[in-house]
């Protein structure tokens, strides 16, 4: 009889951390390491073209996507960094009318 070795899900599904990079852009600093940054969110999204999804999907409203980063080992966790929308929309207006 076939046994199964360990759990499917976690061969289709990654971790993905959602962290605030907000104040890089209101202090127009570097970018700090991933787990520096406050997380907003924890869950899991199917891995299955993650990183094509990734700069659509609505992980925190009120939040844009800004970038990801893939684990260096498969199955460790991906950390996605998110900007607040009203600031966003702030610093583009200014960067138009400029």
């Amino acid at each position: 009889m076939a046994k199964l070795a360990g759990n499917l899900w976690e061969y289709n599904m990654a971790r993905v951390v959602v962290v605030d990079v907000t104040d890089d852009y209101r202090l127009m600093q570097p970018p700090l390491p991933s787990d520096f940054y406050p997380i907003l969110r924890e869950t899991y999204l199917p891995t299955y073209k993650l990183v094509d999804r990734l700069p659509g999907e609505a992980l925190v409203n009120g939040y844009l996507y800004d970038w990801h980063e893939s684990p260096p080992i498969e199955g460790d966790v991906w950390y996605v960094g998110v900007v607040q929308e009203a600031l966003a929309n702030e610093l583009l207006s200014k960067t138009i009318s400029a």
